[in-house]
């Protein structure tokens, strides 16, 4: 398995639809970078934020998820209370091919400001709208902004399929179409 260079990625994106919308350079005058890297791509977070709160004294259950745990935002700057979590979506929709797996990390923009962002495995026949996981772990209020960078996905392709794909599997995250709470 080898980590895929720009070349295979303005590849697999425009032959394939791998990455829609698809910005083939890396965009950065004036914004958080976003598109193609020497060995990855950029993605940009949307303007949807779920933002988390207390309001309503709920618990955090990942088998029984209580969505009045969030409130939802849309614009162009998010504010993520000090030490606090927001669910986001990418802009652009992912078509992970069956011979490919990748990992997602957070840009070191916003990491050197404490909002490190998580996201899983984009697992081979995978596809959707990326759920974006972003923590503040400062003290202080936190600005994500919309429609510029947010964190880097890294393609590994090996040289032969898996035996069983997310879409083989039917996997409960499968061609999601926006934020999208914990399933069990």
């Amino acid at each position: 398995m080898s980590v895929k260079p720009d070349r295979w990625i303005r590849k697999m994106a425009l032959e394939h639809k791998m990455i829609e919308p698809f910005t083939d350079r890396q965009v950065r005058e004036g914004v958080i970078s976003y598109g193609v890297s020497s060995y990855g791509y950029d993605i940009r977070v949307a303007d949807e934020f779920r933002i988390f709160t207390n309001v309503n004294s709920t618990i955090v259950d990942p088998k029984h998820f209580d969505a009045r745990s969030l409130v939802d935002y849309k614009g162009d700057v998010c504010i993520i209370p000090p030490n606090s979590f927001a669910l986001a979506r990418s802009v652009e929709y992912f078509r992970i091919p069956r011979n490919v797996l990748t990992i997602c990390l957070g840009k070191s923009t916003y990491a050197r400001c404490g909002i490190i962002v998580n996201v899983t495995p984009f697992e081979p026949e995978w596809e959707g709208f990326v759920t974006l996981e972003i923590s503040n772990t400062t003290p202080l209020p936190a600005k994500i902004y919309a429609n510029e960078g947010l964190c880097q996905v890294l393609f590994f392709e090996s040289d032969e399929e898996c035996e069983v794909s997310y879409k083989d599997k039917k996997g409960k995250y499968q061609a999601q179409g926006g934020i999208v709470l914990p399933r069990l």
